[in-house]
């Protein structure tokens, strides 16, 4: 009988170093998720319309214009809202820039992509930004607008620009 005392006091003993173990374990890999998690989090840049936001390397300085029907092309579902975008890559070497990296949230936060077309004579598609050389370009989205609603724009950062900041500029009733 004594022996099996002993036996089943090794066992038990055995039993809690392994709970600990398991517990530590957890805590752990609970603990490294959650600085992966922090780590990678956005960070998001709220401006209003005309003020500079950096996104990585990039300045971008944005304004509403105002809207537009389209053109005999290209007609829009509801009305284009459209917007001026000055950027500056303030980076080291050459930087890719598309309108894929715009989008207009409305007070829903619904997204919205821009509409590419001819419209003006700086419409923006694809540009590689020079180091320290301003352009200028405009873009539109295909929404139904409101003048009582507020607009942001959203910019994201490509991914040669290895940025996790993202730009909201408010551009109407900020």
């Amino acid at each position: 009988m004594d022996g099996l005392n002993k036996a089943r006091q090794k066992i038990s003993k055995m039993a809690r170093i392994a709970i600990v173990v398991v517990g530590v374990a957890i805590t752990i890999s609970i603990g490294l998720a959650l600085s992966f998690y922090i780590e990678f989090q956005p960070n998001f840049i709220n401006v209003n319309g005309g003020e500079p936001v950096k996104v990585g390397p990039i300045r971008y300085t944005i304004e509403y214009i105002g809207q537009h029907n389209g053109d005999e092309n290209t007609k829009p579902e509801n009305t284009f809202f459209q917007i001026s975008i000055i950027v500056e890559n303030e980076g080291a070497k050459a930087s890719k820039m598309t309108g894929g990296q715009f989008y207009i949230l409305d007070e829903n936060d619904k997204k919205v992509q821009p509409v590419y077309g001819n419209f003006s004579e700086n419409d923006l598609l694809t540009y590689m930004l020079e180091p320290n050389v301003p352009v200028s370009f405009s873009t539109q989205f295909d929404v139904p607008f409101d003048e009582n609603k507020q607009y942001r724009i959203g910019i994201l950062p490509t991914k040669e620009q290895s940025s996790r900041d993202i730009g909201i500029v408010c551009v109407t009733n900020c």
